[in-house]
This record gives structure tokens, sequence and C-alpha cells, in this order.
């Protein structure tokens, strides 16, 4: 470790114990009662980098209102995530990746050495208009992001392992340098930083997954619709599965029931209802994300698809 770097993580994980740990008291939807933390860095950032190192941490179960991405740093340490008796070991080179309102808690004892925890935390509206377009290309980062679900990882969260060769290391170690000597144009120069950090991370996470060996060709051409459904035309998926345009529409039928256009118009339809009821996004910048040339026309296709306007459905 260099000196710069080494300077910048003693420096945050001394901030570490000097930030404001009291969590306000709130019900769930069932009344069940429960902590939430708040944002912890200046109210004017978007991006918080935060360093644990110590020997010993156990924060209290609690939930809190932003995304936020924990990498084991060095050594390992515990996560308790939303149901009590679920303890998921964070090793070395891992990333634990939660959304807003995810419950959790760190714990970790080291005998012998520091414990460093490095964690990247993003504001919600800054999140949806800074970074989820750029992973809205698969759909299951797009549903977790979204969507609360248990995904094969744990409990509403994504684990990931990284060798320490991987950029996502030298990502945060330049985040963590950068944030410990804070500048005026600190929050400029993280936001590409933590974009590239989530296409790191989005990468992985489509090799980790476990590849479905008994998908039709059908099924494997829809999943590309509904990756690539803001851009995709006919044309383009022919020459991907080299096929000729009218079998892949006549496969479609046949196969899934739908037409290419049916498929292109639902995935569309789908993720305009998640967008509209999940983000503050606008209706203009939703209409862009999802291919729409002007708003008028993504109006038209929604209120055709929902029987109203995307105003009525959101109200």
């Amino acid at each position: 470790m260099n000196k710069l770097l080494s300077l910048a993580i003693n420096k945050l994980g001394h901030d570490w114990s000097h930030l404001n740990w009291e969590f306000r008291d709130f019900n769930l939807a069932d009344g069940t009662p429960d902590k939430m933390s708040q944002w912890q860095g200046d109210p004017n950032d978007d991006i918080m980098i935060v360093v644990f190192k110590g020997r010993h941490i156990s924060e209290p179960f609690h939930r809190q209102e932003f995304f936020f991405i924990d990498y084991a740093y060095h050594l390992d340490y515990n996560a308790l995530s939303q149901r009590f008796n679920n303890l998921i070991t964070v090793r070395e080179g891992d990333c634990y990746i939660g959304q807003p309102f995810n419950g959790y808690a760190l714990k970790g004892d080291s005998e012998d050495d520091d414990i460093i925890m490095i964690g990247v935390h993003i504001k919600k509206e800054a999140f949806f208009r800074e970074y989820l377009p750029a992973l809205s290309t698969d759909p299951d980062m797009f549903r977790f992001f979204l969507d609360p679900q248990t995904d094969r990882f744990s409990d509403e969260f994504i684990h990931l392992s990284f060798e320490k060769t991987s950029p996502v290391r030298s990502l945060l170690e330049m985040m963590v340098i950068e944030y410990a000597d804070r500048k005026e144009d600190t929050q400029l120069i993280l936001k590409p930083m933590v974009l590239a950090l989530f296409m790191h991370i989005a990468r992985r996470y489509r090799l980790e997954k476990p590849l479905a060996t008994d998908v039709p060709v059908s099924g494997q051409i829809v999943r590309y619709i509904q990756a690539h459904s803001e851009s995709v035309t006919l044309g383009e998926v022919s020459a991907q599965f080299s096929y000729h345009p009218n079998y892949i529409s006549s496969l479609l039928r046949r196969e899934q029931g739908k037409s290419f256009s049916e498929i292109v118009l639902e995935t569309r339809m789908d993720r305009a209802a998640v967008l509209l009821k999940g983000t503050t996004l606008s209706i203009e910048e939703i209409s862009v994300m999802l291919g729409y040339n002007n708003t008028s026309n993504f109006y038209k296709a929604f209120r055709t698809y929902y029987g109203k306007t995307p105003r009525d459905f959101i109200a």
C-alpha cells in the first residue's frame, strides 16, 4: 500500500467513529419497529466514501435510505442481512451491494490485524439519474435495483467476489484518496468512477449468474430483446442469431406466442411501469431511456398498453 493511500485510509478510518450513528425509529408496513440510518455525508453531495479500519466492528441492525457498495479491502467480516439468522461472510475482495431500506448489520473481529472495509454510499435519486440507465440492459440487475427481491446470493443483496487484480480494487482506492482530500470538484470526479465501478459489478454479476443450458433458441432471443429493448431491431436479432428475420418472427410467434414487436413493447412498458412507480425520473427522461424518439410516442404507446396515461398511472 502506497503512502498516499495509507494516509487516506487512516483519515477516513478515523472519520468513521465521528459519523452520525444515531438511527431514527420508524415502523415497517406491518407495524414492526425498526431503525433507519440517515445520510451521513454533506447534504449537497450525492456520493460518500466511508472506511472502517479496526479489529472489531459491531453495528446494530438497521436500514438506510441510500444505495451502498461495501468492499472487504483487507480481511473478512460478516454481514447480517434482513433475516436475523442469515449471516453472510464477506471475504477479502468481496463486494456486498444493497438497496435502500434493506436491513443489515456488520460484524467482525480480528486479533492480529485491522479489518478494512470500504463503503460507497449513493443517494437514491442520484443513482436513478446517473447510473440506472447504464445498468438497465441487464433485466435481472435492473429489477434488483428497482424491485426488492431475494436473489441467489443473499436476502435482498448482491454478493460478488473479485480478484485482487480486479479494476474494482483500484477504482475504490482512487475514490478513497479523492474523498479523503475533498475539493470543490470531488463529486464530479467521483461520479464517473462510480459508473465504472457499477459496470464492472454488472459484468461480474452476469458471469456469476447460473447459465441456463436448456433455454430454447426462442427464449435466448427473448432475453436478447429484453436486454436491448431500447434500440433493438429485427435485423439486429437476425444478425446476432444467424437466422432469417422471417424465421425469427415465426419462431417467436410459435414458441413464445408473441410477435417481435409485442415482446419489445411488453418489455418497454414493463420497465416504464417500474420506473414510473419506483423512481423520481421525469416522464421525459423515462421516455428517452426506453428508446422513444419523442415523448408523445411514449404517451401513445403507454396509453394503448395500460389504458391510461403515465401521469394517471402514477397518480
